[in-house]
């Protein structure tokens, strides 16, 4: 569809918007279709935005889908999601859907108009880098010690004997709500737990995106 590349290559949607908690500038998806809706007009283009509610393992997801439709009835098609969570501090379920259904757009709609939200982007940057770059000293407490211990010896008990929080595990959700009460970063549960970079990646965007609705 020649008209999706025109879009593409023509819309600018900046982030002019500010997380005052977490201090990075996003986009919102009500931002991207202010900037799109002349473009529709130029191209002759219509866009529609629907929303399905699904249910994967034991968990609902906002499905989102945004349809780029042209004069001759090409369509163009792609998809967002966003888990509701379990609870959200002053919100009622009405607002945690909506607020749900408007993050899943803006995906759908980032993926639709090849919006590239990779560089410095909370959602999709490694934040555990950013959890050890504000404490260095964490990287280097094996250094300190007297040389006349072995730095690498005590490594490997240490980390048997911390708790695992895993996604889906007793501890996930209690480290989220810990993390969000005491204004933490997913990074810094590594110094009391056992927790993978993946999963340090995982939570830290559940943090940003209750972060970016002000929760």
């Amino acid at each position: 569809m020649k008209e999706l590349l025109t879009i593409q290559t023509s819309l600018n949607a900046p982030k002019d918007k500010q997380n005052k908690f977490a201090n990075y500038a996003y986009r919102s998806a009500e931002d991207i279709l202010g900037a799109v809706k002349p473009l529709l007009k130029e191209t002759g283009c219509t866009l529609t935005l629907t929303d399905d509610i699904v249910l994967i393992g034991d968990r609902f997801y906002v499905k989102a889908t945004a349809t780029l439709a042209n004069k001759e009835g090409e369509k163009v098609s792609t998809t967002g999601f966003a888990r509701e969570a379990e609870v959200k501090k002053g919100s009622d379920d009405a607002q945690i859907t909506g607020a749900c259904s408007s993050y899943a757009r803006k995906y759908a709609l980032c993926g639709l108009f090849a919006i590239d939200d990779s560089k410095a982007d909370p959602d999709n940057a490694d934040n555990t880098k950013r959890g050890t770059a504000e404490d260095p000293s964490k990287r280097t407490t094996t250094a300190t010690k007297p040389t006349a211990t072995v730095a690498s010896a005590p490594a490997p008990t240490e980390k048997k004997d911390k708790p695992v929080i895993s996604e889906g595990n007793a501890l996930w959700q209690k480290a989220i709500d810990y993390c969000i009460q005491n204004k933490r970063k997913a990074a810094d549960l590594k110094a009391k737990y056992t927790i993978s970079d993946a999963d340090v990646v995982k939570m830290q965007k559940i943090l940003d995106f209750q972060n970016e609705l002000g929760l």
